[in-house]
């Protein structure tokens, strides 16, 4: 992993880096050292990428909020990386047929399928790299975000990947995820979009259903495939809390359980 530049404001470290050709980004509080949570951010399609403003909102707020390290890479195609002519053609396709009022569930999920692909040995490439920087360190929790192809991509990288602590997933569906879902047994949040226009109702119900983990909430909103309500941020918010932090069962956690003992006793 090298880092070619850092910048920082309130308090907040953002350091860009490559490793091999994967471009992506690492938030952390200023001059952190030691374990903690670390959240991986999975950025969706269209034109969004490892920095845009959905993701730097969130991660900023981990960070300063929480004492968080957060991370994002760029998937294939997207963002900093070049430009896959096949996929660019699979993509122009999927609008083209939305513009003309086609379901395209089918083809997105396979999309979202051959990214996964790619992405999945990236995605372990870079946590491997990450928690062995100081400001990460090694045996902090893990969480993971991703929605709508961040969630394709996610399932199959946490099906596979035994060192996550919870997840976030949502705007996803069909079958072909299915086999992923039933070898995930960590703590799932899952948003669904009750008229979503790409991921059939059945089909994300069937997806929620498949997950193996005994600790898995489903939130279901009306609206289409891009209008998740504000305040599912927020609940989002507490489901790390309450999985990374209050039962991390990492060293950042014990200090942090011994601190608000400890101003539980000077009556703070």
């Amino acid at each position: 992993m090298r880092f070619t530049s850092e910048t920082t404001s309130d308090g907040v470290s953002e350091r860009l880096f490559t490793l091999d050709d994967i471009p992506g980004v690492l938030w952390t509080p200023l001059g952190a050292t030691g374990s903690r949570p670390l959240v991986l951010l999975c950025h969706g399609s269209g034109d969004q990428h490892k920095k845009c403003p959905g993701i730097v909102g969130r991660a900023r707020r981990y960070v300063t909020a929480y004492g968080f390290a957060v991370a994002a890479i760029d998937v294939p195609g997207y963002g900093d990386r070049p430009k896959i002519e096949e996929d660019e053609r699979l993509r122009t396709d999927i609008k083209a047929r939305m513009a003309a009022g086609e379901h395209v569930g089918l083809r997105f999920a396979r999309y979202s399928a051959v990214l996964a692909e790619r992405a999945l040995p990236e995605w372990q490439a870079t946590l491997d790299a990450l928690r062995e920087l100081d400001s990460v360190g090694a045996d902090g929790p893990v969480g993971y975000w991703g929605l709508s192809m961040g969630a394709g991509i996610g399932l199959p990288f946490v099906a596979a990947e035994s060192r996550t602590t919870a997840t976030v997933f949502g705007l996803v569906g069909h079958d072909t995820l299915a086999e992923a879902a039933a070898r995930i047994t960590v703590p799932v949040e899952f948003l669904l979009q009750w008229d979503d226009e790409l991921v059939p109702r059945d089909s994300g119900l069937a997806l929620f259903d498949a997950f193996a983990s005994r600790h898995k909430t489903l939130h279901a909103n009306p609206g289409s495939h891009a209008y998740v309500p504000a305040f599912e941020l927020e609940d989002i918010e507490r489901f790390f809390i309450r999985h990374l932090v209050e039962g991390g069962g990492s060293t950042y956690t014990a200090k942090l359980s011994r601190d608000k003992r400890s101003a539980q006793s000077d009556g703070l």
